[in-house]
């Protein structure tokens, strides 16, 4: 047996076990739930797939990428019981859409670097978008994405149809701009001026991370799993001292951050 035909057999085990979970002799929990009340679930594993990744442990990779397929196998349960569609609809269509967006892989459209490739996907979803028209370009961005995400997302939309700097220095020149905006409004002790200009200087600094071809959210993800590694070794030292953390000044927890760096706890095997 192939891996493709074992992975269509665990598939549809799976879909049989999301079944009988939902049937009447199964899990009153897992038939108590629907479509809204599964939300946080889907975004918390999808978190801790980022999390697997940032922290390059392949197990734990293939483990959050099974508790993410469950989620999918669960709403398309649900919806199967709705008579809206069954588990094959949503993997027919993705099929079609990879297909159709790809023609340079299955069909006769040649390119010859990745920017061709997104122009090519960028105009085959303006004709898609012609069949199902939303009001903005930007309304195929979603609302309840993340704000860093979205943030790239809704600029690389605009940067598409040429709503964009020319180079990299003006988005370092918007980032300036922006820094000294919410140093004034700092000065003026405005919280709600603060708010609104340290959101500006979030979105400029977002365009930077765009001209660099880095994805912000995974950059920052980066630095938050790193951050929390060192200062478990921080806290670490306290306790051997048996000490709290709040009895040593901050100087003394610099040091134990300092010696965290040179040990290497980064979180990640690459920082």
């Amino acid at each position: 047996m192939s891996n493709h035909d074992l992975a269509g057999q665990l598939l549809v085990e799976l879909a049989d076990v999301m079944e009988e979970l939902r049937g009447p002799g199964g899990c009153p929990w897992d038939r108590e739930q629907d479509h809204k009340s599964l939300m946080p679930f889907l975004i918390e594993e999808a978190y801790e797939v980022l999390e697997a990744i940032q922290l390059e442990d392949m197990n734990k990779l293939a483990e959050e990428l099974g508790d993410l397929l469950l989620q999918i196998v669960f709403h398309a349960q649900i919806a199967q019981e709705n008579t809206e569609f069954d588990l094959a609809e949503p993997i027919r269509q993705i099929v079609a859409k990879m297909r159709r967006r790809h023609p340079h892989v299955f069909g006769e459209v040649s390119v010859t670097s990745s920017e061709q490739v997104l122009v090519n996907w960028e105009q085959i979803k303006a004709q898609e978008r012609e069949q199902n028209p939303a009001a903005s370009l930007l309304d195929t961005v979603p609302r309840n994405m993340p704000a860093l995400m979205q943030a790239c997302k809704i600029q690389q939309k605009a940067a598409r149809v040429g709503f964009d700097w020319d180079s990299i220095d003006g988005a370092w020149a918007k980032v300036v701009e922006e820094k000294a905006e919410l140093l004034r409004a700092v000065e003026n002790r405005d919280i709600g001026e603060v708010n609104e200009e340290l959101g500006d200087l979030l979105f400029a600094i977002v365009n930077i991370a765009r001209f660099l071809e880095v994805e912000p959210e995974t950059a920052l993800l980066s630095t938050v799993v790193k951050f929390r590694h060192r200062f478990s070794y921080i806290e670490e030292q306290a306790q051997a001292m048996g000490k709290e953390l709040s009895d040593y000044t901050l100087s003394e927890l610099d040091q134990w951050w300092e010696e965290a760096k040179k040990k290497g706890r980064s979180g990640t095997s690459s920082l």
